[in-house]
Parts: structure tokens; C-alpha cells; sequence
């Protein structure tokens, strides 16, 4: 079936459609092509500004710090900080399927990938009021509502708005991409955590700092997606999966796992999962070797995010040139290098070394597992593969914080980072033995 040309829209929504001259397969995918190629700058430009700017604000929300270091004022308690970052796993476990089987068929992904953004963007103008107008175990209650919420939609906005960059965006680009957006958006983000920890926290603004970091995060992410929405024109698919349920769809993903590159890809990234137990514990575990203030949480917050801004470019243009595994091996090989200095600091330039690894770490992660699961198999597949990868991965990450937690309460921190060091080892050992290329694969 031809995408017929699209009418005008009212201003402010994107273009999209696809011209067919020759109504054949070979006709529609190559009028897809000349799409994607007519409106690359246009689009290229559209996802610079949404990755830059939604990057800004996430990236308050994921740094080990913020959020950590706000749970734990709240009660105190190691267990509920790992209860804290379980909730925004356990949130994103079903709804990456849900949100595949929700845009798989559908030609234009973006109007749905949109509403998804903006029922994300919510939790955290929630966690904001929240934050400034409730106290004691209702704020708690109120804050882990927020963070479960977060993650039911950021599970849904993954596979939704990769599959948006999938279409419009070639893969000889995309690496750099999120390469330039992450260091751009990394650099405003550095010294945004700084400015946050050092003014906002340290000088409780308006009466809660870390509900106003928040707020901020909700107004540059709300930006991003406007952005995205006014610019972006997005080519109809030549060809798309016939709709079924979420549980038909569940019962496919056997054959998913006939490819076994992807299928030791899943291993390789559910182990790098549970490597990252302690990521939410190693602000606590500074503050029990040095003074953790307003200002340390700003300056730790600076090393991790700008470690993001100074590698992003390092990650993307190896990923481009020589395929996402490799960078997907070198960002486990550098988080186990990281933690090992993090278990050995007593000074405080120790920590800031050790948060700058786990920041070059955690965006070469997030562009290699990410972008290097769009390469295996067909592409009508991909929204699946992106559910099942991140439903995989957030399945790990969901039971990793509370049983760090538990650890961390009865046995120390220590034990913590042991598990996770034995855990990524065993991830870059079936990067290295058992996951090939995809890209050299293609026939």
C-alpha cells in the first residue's frame, strides 16, 4: 500500500508522507529513501535540537547524584534509595512492549512517540510540585509514585522515538548525531548540575532545591519535544507489521532469538545491566569517605555529565566508522575501570575521576545498546527487538537496586561493587567472544 502525498498542515505540526510514482515494493522503498534523503537536514537538525535538549534535563534525572542524594534526605536509608531506582526499572519493564506493539503498524510513528514524551515529561513537573508542596511519608509516597510513572513512559518513549530516528535518520549518521546533540546537550548539562548543586540544593530555592532541579529538567525536556513536533517530517513506512495484541506479539519473541548474535547481545547487555547496581550507591559510598555537600553532589554531578560532552563524540564516530560493538566493549571495559578506582579513592580527585568514568561509561552505553540494536535483523522487527532489549534490560536493573540495597544495609557497600565488577566482567567477555558486527553481516 502507497503513502499518498500529505496535504498541508497547520503550522507548527510536522510534515509527513511519501510520493510514489512506481507503486511496486521496489518503488515504495525507494521513494522511503528519497524521503529520508530529501528532508536529512531538516530532520538531522530536528533531532540535534530534541536529543540536546531533552538530553539537558534526563540527564539531571539519571546522574548518580540528584536523585540519589535527594532519597536518601528523604529517609535516610540505603534501601530506599536502591527501592527508588527499582521503581523507575520496574515501571519501564512492560511497557516497551506495549509501547512497540502500540506504533509497529502504524505508518507515522511520531503522533503517538509524542504523546508518550509528553506523559513522561509529567512525572516530572510531578515530582516538582510534589517536592515544593508535600511533606514527610506523603512526600516520599508522592516521589516514588513519580519515579514509577517516569519509568512506565520512559520504557515506551525508548522504543518510540528510536524507531523515529531509525526512519529518518541513516545509519552512516547516527553516531554523530547523538554524538554532537549528547556533547552540546552534555556541556549545558555539566554546568546546569553544577550551577543546580552549588545554588539550587545548597540554597534549598524555593524552599526545596532538589524539587526546582527538578522543575528545571521539566521545562528544557518540554522544550526538546517541542522542537521535535515543529520540525520533523516523517516518511510513512513502505512496509509495517499487521496489528496484534501485546501477548501474540510477546509469544514472537522466540523468533527474535534465532539470530544469535542478538541473542548473546541480550546476555552480554542483561549483565552490563546488573553491573550497574551500584551506580546509585557510589554518591553514598563518597560520602562516607569525605564531605558530600550542595556543592561536591554540583561538582561530582559536573564530572559525570561532562565526561558525557567530552567522550559522546569519541563513541559516536568510532560507533560510525567502526560498528557499535566496539564501542559497546570499550564502555564496559570502562566502567569496570571506573568502579575499581571508585572501591580505592580517598581523596576527593579519586571520586572525581571515578564519576568521570562512569559518565564516559554510561553514554557510550546508552548510544551502543541502543543504536547497535536497530542493526540485527529486518526492520519491520525493530520496534520488538527495542521492546524486548529494554524490557530485558529494565527487568535486571528493577531487581539490581533493591538488592544492592539489601546489601548495602547488611553487609556494606563493598559487596556491592564486587557484584558488579564480577557481573560486567562477564558481559565483556560475551561482547568479545560471541557477539559478531551485525553491520558486516547484512547480505
Amino acid at each position: 500500500m502507497s503513502g499518498p502525498a500529505t496535504p498541508p498542515t497547520p503550522a507548527g505540526q510536522p510534515v509527513a508522507g511519501v510520493v510514489v510514482a512506481d507503486d511496486t515494493p521496489e518503488g515504495r522503498e525507494q521513494a522511503y529513501t528519497d524521503f529520508v534523503e530529501d528532508n536529512l537536514r531538516r530532520n538531522y537538525i530536528a533531532h540535534f535540537a530534541h536529543g540536546m535538549l531533552g538530553m539537558t534535563g534526563f540527564r539531571l534525572i539519571f546522574a548518580p547524584t540528584f536523585v540519589p542524594a535527594y532519597l536518601y534526605m528523604l529517609t535516610g536509608s540505603s534501601v530506599f534509595v536502591g527501592l527508588g531506582q527499582a521503581l523507575i526499572q520496574l515501571g519501564a519493564i512492560a511497557s516497551p512492549v506495549m509501547g512497540a506493539a502500540h506504533i509497529e503498524h502504524r505508518r507515522l510513528v511520531l503522533p503517538a512517540a509524542m504523546t508518550i514524551g509528553v506523559l513522561m515529561r509529567f512525572q516530572l513537573l510531578g515530582l516538582a510540585v510534589a517536592g515544593w508542596f508535600l511533606t514527610g511519608s506523603v512526600l516520599v509516597a508522592a516521589t516514588f509514585f513519580f519515579l514509577l510513572l517516569f519509568g512506565f513512559f520512559l520504557g515506551s518513549q525508548r522504543v518510540a522515538f528510536q524507531v523515529v530516528l531509525s526512519k529518518v535518520i541513516p545509519i552512516r549518521m547516527r553516531g554523530r548525531l547523538q554524538a554532537w546533540r549528547n556533547i552540546v546537550g552534555g556541556a549545558i548539562a555539566a554546568a546546569l548540575s553544577w550551577w543546580a548543586g552549588a545554588h539550587l540544593i545548597e540554597n534549598n530555592a524555593f524552599g526545596n532545591g532538589y524539587a526546582t532541579t527538578f522543575m528545571v529538567a521539566f521545562v528544557l525536556t518540554s522544550l526538546g519535544l517541542a522542537a521535535l513536533w515543529m520540525f520533523m517530517r516523517e516518511p510513512e513506512s513502505p512496509t509495517v507489521k499487521v496489528q496484534m495484541g501485546v501477548m501474540a506479539r510477546i509469544r514472537e519473541f522466540p523468533q527474535l532469538l534465532v539470530d544469535r548474535d542478538y541473542r548473546n547481545f541480550l546476555i552480554a547487555q542483561m549483565l552490563a545491566t546488573a553491573g550497574r547496581i551500584v551506580i546509585p550507591f557510589c554518591i553514598i559510598y563518597a560520602g562516607r569517605k569525605m564531605e558530600v555537600d550542595g556543592a561536591a553532589i554540583g561538582l561530582f554531578s559536573l564530572a559525570f555529565l561532562g565526561a558525557d560532552t567530552l567522550t559522546n563524540l569519541i563513541w559516536g564516530t568510532l560507533g560510525d566508522r567502526y560498528g557499535f560493538r566496539l564501542t559497546f566493549i570499550l564502555t564496559v571495559a570502562t566502567w569496570i575501570v571506573s568502579l575499581v578506582v571508585m572501591i580505592f579513592a580517598d581523596s576527593p580527585w579519586h571520586f572525581l575521576i571515578a564519576f568521570f568514568g562512569l559518565g564516559a561509561a554510561a553514554s557510550g552505553y546508552m548510544m551502543s545498546s541502543t543504536t547497535l540494536v536497530l542493526e540485527f535483523g529486518k526492520r519491520d522487527d525493530i520496534p520488538m527487538r527495542l521492546a524486548l532489549s529494554t524490557t530485558v534490560e529494565t527487568s535486571m536493573a528493577t531487581v539490581g537496586p533493591i538488592l544492592g540495597g539489601v546489601i548495602a544495609s547488611v553487609a556494606g557497600l563493598l559487596p556491592v561493587f564486587i557484584i558488579s565488577l564480577l557481573s560486567l566482567v562477564a558481559a565483556l567477555g560475551v561482547l568479545v567472544s560471541a557477539v559478531r558486527e551485525p553491520r558486516h553481516l547484512k547480505v
